[in-house]
C-alpha cells in the first residue's frame, strides 16, 4: 500500500475514534480531502472490516447519506495513567471510550531505582494476560507527572535512569515490548481528553486544571495545545502565591500546591482528625491512594470537615485561576483530575475567588465547569495520545502483522 493511502486511513481513524459516527461528507471535511477520494478510502476500510456502515443519517431533503464508524474489537490502545504512587493500565477499544481490564499497580516514582524497567515489567505482565490479541494493539499511551519533553521522549523529573543512555523512554519501552509507545505529561493528556471527547470540543481557548497530588495545567490556545518553548508550559502548581513558608516538592516555598493540592487536603484532614475534629471519617489509611478515595467519598456525602477543607483548597485554586484569566482571557476553564471527583463542591469557592480577584469584565467572559470525565480523564487521554500521534510507519506495521487496515 502506498504512503498516501496510509496517510488517508490514518486521518480517517483519527476522525472516527472514540465513538464518532460520521457521514462521508463529514469525514471529507475533517481530513480535508475530496469527497470521491474519501468515499474510496471509506469503501476500502469497510471492505477490510475496520469500519462499519451504521445506517443512514437524518436528512431535510434528498437522499440520506450513510454514516460510518470504527468497527468494535478491531483496534485497541494500551492506556497507562501514572501518578507519583499508582500506575493504572487498561485496554481501550478505540471504536468507543470504554475502559476494559483496568488493573492498578503500586509504583512509587520517588523511588527512582530501576523504575523504567519496573514499568516495563508491569506492562509486559499485563500484556501476557492476553486480554486482547497483540496484533490489534495500535500503541501504548502513557500519561505521567513531571517535566516531560515530548519531542525528546524524556522525563526530567521521573524515570530519568534509562538503562541504555542512547535511547529515550519510548524507544526503550518499544524495544522491550515491540509495540509503539507515546508519552506525555499527565496534565497535557487530561487536556487532550477534554479536547477530543470532553467539554473543550470545538473550543479555541480553554484551560484545564488538573486537581491532583499537585495542581497541573493544560492549555488549548487558538484551537491547539500550547506547550511553550520546550514543552514545560503549565506548571501552575508552582506559582508562588502564598507567603506561608511551606516547602513545596519543587524546593521553593509558597507554591499553590502547598495550599491547594490533594496531598495538602489529605494532610490537613489527617491533622484535623488527630485534633479531635468531628467527621464521618474516624481516621485515614496510611496509603495515600486509599486515603484520597475516603476523603472524596466523605466530601460527596456532605461531611463538614472534608467540605471545609475542599472549599478552602478550591478557593486557593480560584485565586490562581484569576491570574490566568488576566493573562490568557480563556473562554472556558475545566476542573479535572482526582480532586474534581467531588464535583460542584469546588465550583462555588473557585467562582468566589475569581469574582474577588479578577477584573469583572474579564471574568464575565470565562465559564468555569467541572469535567464529566475527571475520574478517567488520564486513562482516556493516554488512549487519545496514541490515536493523535501514530503515523504511517505504525499503520505499516499493522500491514506486516496481517491486520486489515
Amino acid at each position: 500500500m502506498d504512503i498516501k493511502s496510509l496517510q488517508y486511513k490514518k486521518q480517517v481513524i483519527r476522525s472516527l475514534a472514540f465513538g464518532k459516527s460520521l457521514t462521508a461528507i463529514d469525514v471529507s471535511l475533517q481530513i480535508e480531502k475530496s469527497l470521491p477520494l474519501t468515499n474510496k478510502v471509506l469503501g476500502e476500510m469497510v471492505k477490510s472490516g475496520l469500519l462499519r456502515e451504521d445506517g443512514y443519517a437524518s436528512s431535510t431533503g434528498g437522499r440520506r447519506p450513510l454514516t460510518y464508524s470504527i468497527a468494535p474489537d478491531k483496534l485497541y490502545v494500551v492506556s497507562i495513567a501514572m501518578d507519583q504512587y499508582i500506575t493504572k493500565i487498561s485496554f481501550i477499544d478505540i471504536s468507543c471510550s470504554t475502559i476494559n481490564h483496568q488493573e492498578s499497580f503500586s509504583l512509587s516514582l520517588d523511588d527512582e531505582e530501576n523504575n523504567l524497567d519496573k514499568l516495563g515489567d508491569l506492562i509486559q505482565s499485563y500484556l501476557d494476560n492476553n486480554y486482547v490479541c497483540r496484533k490489534k494493539i495500535l500503541g501504548i499511551g502513557i500519561g505521567m507527572p513531571g517535566f516531560v519533553d515530548v519531542k525528546k521522549g524524556l522525563n526530567y523529573s521521573y524515570l530519568t535512569e534509562i538503562p541504555d543512555p542512547k535511547m529515550n523512554i519510548p524507544a526503550y519501552l518499544e524495544k522491550r515490548l515491540n509495540i509503539p509507545v507515546f508519552i506525555d505529561n499527565d496534565s497535557s493528556v487530561i487536556t487532550l481528553t477534554e479536547q477530543v471527547m470532553g467539554k473543550a470540543q470545538g473550543k479555541n481557548n480553554t484551560l484545564v486544571i488538573n486537581f491532583g497530588w499537585g495542581i497541573g495545567l493544560g492549555m488549548i490556545l487558538n484551537g491547539k495545545m500550547f506547550r511553550g518553548h520546550n514543552g514545560f508550559a503549565g506548571e501552575f502548581s508552582h506559582i508562588p502565591l502564598f507567603n506561608n513558608n511551606k516547602l513545596c516538592g519543587c524546593g521553593k516555598t509558597g507554591c499553590i500546591e502547598t495550599e491547594a493540592s490533594m496531598l495538602t487536603i489529605v494532610r490537613d484532614i489527617r491533622e484535623a482528625l488527630k485534633k479531635g475534629r468531628a467527621s464521618l471519617l474516624k481516621d485515614l489509611p496510611d496509603d495515600l491512594e486509599a486515603a484520597s478515595e475516603k476523603v472524596i467519598e466523605a466530601a460527596v456525602a456532605g461531611d463538614l470537615l472534608t467540605v471545609e477543607v475542599f472549599t478552602l483548597a478550591s478557593y486557593n485554586i480560584g485565586k490562581g485561576i484569576a491570574i490566568l484569566i488576566h493573562i490568557l482571557n480563556p473562554e472556558l476553564v475545566i476542573i479535572s483530575g482526582r480532586g474534581a471527583e467531588v464535583g460542584a463542591i469546588t465550583l462555588a469557592p473557585i467562582g468566589q475567588a475569581i469574582n474577588k480577584y479578577c477584573i469583572p469584565r474579564l471574568a464575565s467572559y470565562t465559564q468555569t465547569t467541572v469535567s464529566s470525565l475527571s475520574k478517567n480523564s488520564e486513562t482516556l487521554g493516554a488512549a487519545a495520545l496514541v490515536v493523535e500521534n501514530f503515523d504511517e510507519k505504525h499503520i505499516k506495521s499493522f500491514e506486516q502483522k496481517s491486520i486489515p487496515i
